[in-house]
């Protein structure tokens, strides 16, 4: 078994495309209207090498679903956040910054730990957790 993809639900589908896509850098993989539904699904992710989808790699990703009748959601309290490895989380955080993302915790030491880590946040309010890669 392995995980084949996470799926959020969201207001207004190119503006998350375009976050995913143009300030976290990851690849439109697919994207399927369903007029008889009222609903888009398009996934996104990282290619886990160069050159290589990310589905045909087997690399997890996000669904977007779109449900056209529905402009916005509750996030409720159950959902926590995505997390992306990083190599550094400061250079992360301005690159997304630079790029119109929204950071929502600078890069720094977790808390209770020496882990680096940052939070951005996408047009939805979802929270992307950016982890650095330890040396």
């Amino acid at each position: 078994m392995r995980i084949l993809h996470t799926m959020l639900r969201v207001g207004d589908l190119d503006r998350s495309i375009a976050f995913y896509t143009n300030v976290l850098g990851m690849g439109l993989v697919a994207r399927h209207d369903f007029p008889a539904g009222r609903f888009t699904l398009a996934f996104v992710g990282y290619a886990s090498q160069p050159g290589v989808s990310p589905s045909s790699a087997g690399t997890p990703l996000i669904e977007l679903t779109h449900n056209w009748d529905t402009p916005c959601y509750d996030l409720g309290s159950g959902f926590g956040h995505i997390a992306i490895e990083v190599q550094d989380a400061h250079a992360t955080c301005e690159a997304i910054k630079t790029r119109g993302g929204k950071v929502v915790r600078e890069a720094g030491p977790m808390q209770h730990g020496s882990t680096i880590i940052a939070f951005a946040e996408d047009p939805d309010g979802y929270r992307i957790e950016l982890i650095q890669q330890q040396r």
